[in-house]
């Protein structure tokens, strides 16, 4: 099955309609996909009902990407198949999502009291689709457009950091209780693009302990060396392997939906499916 296991929409920080990226995806040659959005799950019924409607010969993963702090890292934990109507799942969610708009209220009052940089909630609200995940790039986007910043980058720079004297950081949920709440619903843990954190073993290993089950090691970012690393890794520990283009936008910096088929293996899909039955059997 070619496939591609991460990417985004504009129910969080993609640019795209569930409906375009299945078009996207189709286009491409892709089998199968998993949306993943940033702290929410909308996108998939979304894509789920279009496909069905059009009739569109595409596989459907529910995803979701959960983003974490963990001391000084920031550690995003994919879920596939989770049981979305569980009730800490739910709670989960809610968490997330009010921890997003809490931070996006303080760095915008901060913004205007130390930079008069005046910005309302409701214009970077609206960056999103309807009960969409708020992020710091929807922030940085709504900065430029106040001519805060001449680009995106700049207000990254700028204001978007833990040394700014705008910036809060986000009250997000542990990875280890996100890892818990994903395989508590009957969903698939694994830790994405984990190159981006140099205690990735350690913390590997001590997620495990919570239910982790996979290892992200095809990822955009990471080169055949690292692929080789984490799969490596993953074998050693009993883990699956998976991978995804993490797609946000189209361009080289957010990655191509259709790189999904050329660097993700076919036989990622089979993996998923059989730890989902693993993971049903054990409860």
């Amino acid at each position: 099955m070619k496939g591609d296991y991460h990417i985004h929409t504009y129910y969080s920080d993609g640019v795209f309609s569930p409906e375009k990226i299945v078009d996207l995806a189709s286009e491409a040659g892709l089998q199968v996909i998993a949306l993943t959005d940033h702290d929410n799950v909308l996108s998939y019924q979304v894509a789920k009902e279009y496909i069905e409607s059009k009739n569109i010969d595409l596989k459907l993963i529910p995803g979701i990407e959960v983003n974490t702090l963990y001391k000084e890292y920031e550690v995003h934990i994919l879920g596939y198949f989770p049981d979305v109507t569980k009730p800490d799942f739910k709670t989960l969610l809610k968490t997330q999502q009010q921890a997003r708009i809490k931070q996006t209220k303080e760095i915008l009052r901060l913004l205007a009291k130390k930079e008069g940089i005046k910005i309302a909630f409701e214009d970077v609200k609206e960056m999103v689709a309807e009960g969409g995940s708020i992020g710091r790039p929807h922030i940085a986007k709504a900065i430029t457009n106040a001519g805060g910043t001449s680009n995106v980058m700049e207000a990254y720079s700028k204001y978007i950091h833990r040394d700014s004297p705008v910036y809060i950081e986000r009250k997000t949920v542990s990875p280890f209780d996100a890892v818990e709440v994903i395989y508590d619903s009957g969903g698939i843990p694994v830790i994405a693009h984990p190159y981006d954190i140099d205690i990735a073993e350690k913390l590997i290993k001590e997620l495990m302990n919570c239910g982790l089950r996979g290892i992200e090691a095809y990822h955009r970012k990471h080169s055949p060396a690292i692929v080789e690393y984490f799969s490596s890794m993953a074998e050693n520990l009993g883990l699956i392997v998976t991978g995804g283009s993490d797609f946000h936008a189209p361009n080289i910096m957010n990655g191509q939906i259709i790189l999904g088929k050329n660097f993700i293996p076919e036989w990622i899909y089979e993996g998923l499916i059989k730890e989902k039955q693993n993971i049903d059997m054990a409860g």
